[in-house]
């Protein structure tokens, strides 16, 4: 996997949610969380993983909604900030987080009813493999999102830290058929790149978001998207 030694940082995790998710990037963070929601649709009660967990962003904020959910990540330093923010949110007790590698999920066919990764696969070096693997645990869903080769993303991504993988729509289609998946629905967003909001202050922010939405509610702005919310089923579910 792309970037695992630098997410292994004990600076990168402590600094991962700061750098990313205040100021502009407050926006993303508020955006990736209801493409969550609405994906997932009911939370309450249901047996949920989330691969790349990260700093538990979702984790805990499904755990907050009565989920039933396990965290996974290769980074143990991202995963003691998780362990802390559920501390936080009082949630500690009905959540488990679990070091491990994505393309070998130690879980049984079929454990979760539904199985989520959330910026992941712009780092997967074979998304099909992972792919397969979501769909092995997952009883009925498995949600998560690309971000796309049509995009103004291709003019910044070589300057990442561990580059990031753009992918067409037809490539993810593609992964679906091979993973005995269904396609249930996809949403485009961001015709501005991430980069630009987590720089931005939240005033400027806000009002470039504005446009950004007016632009990609268009037909145009959905094909030069950055970003896709993948909503995948389970045959016969």
């Amino acid at each position: 996997m792309k970037g695992e030694e630098w997410y292994q940082a004990d600076d990168v995790a402590e600094s991962y949610d700061e750098k990313r998710f205040s100021r502009g990037g407050e926006l993303i963070d508020r955006r990736e969380k209801q493409a969550v929601l609405d994906a997932l649709g009911r939370i309450e009660e249901r047996e949920i993983l989330e691969i790349a967990c990260g700093t538990g962003r979702f984790t805990t904020m499904l755990a907050e909604r009565g989920a039933d959910i396990v965290g996974l990540d290769v980074s143990e330093p991202m995963l003691q900030q998780g362990r802390e923010r559920a501390q936080s949110a009082a949630v500690a007790d009905s959540l488990e987080f679990l070091r491990g590698d994505a393309d070998r999920l130690p879980f049984p066919d079929n454990r979760f009813d539904a199985v989520l990764a959330m910026r992941f696969f712009h780092i997967a070096d074979t998304p099909e493999t992972f792919l397969a693997e979501m769909r092995r645990v997952s009883r009925e869903q498995v949600v998560f999102d690309t971000f796309n080769n049509s995009s103004m993303r291709v003019l910044y991504t070589w300057a990442l830290p561990m580059g990031s993988s753009l992918y067409s729509g037809d490539d993810v289609r593609w992964w679906l058929h091979d993973a005995g998946l269904e396609l249930d629905g996809v949403e485009h967003d961001w015709l501005v790149p991430y980069g630009f909001f987590r720089q931005a202050p939240n005033p400027i922010a806000a009002w470039v978001r504005r446009l950004d939405q007016a632009v990609v509610g268009t037909s145009p702005g959905q094909r030069l998207a950055s970003v896709s919310y993948w909503n995948a089923t389970v045959p016969g579910q």
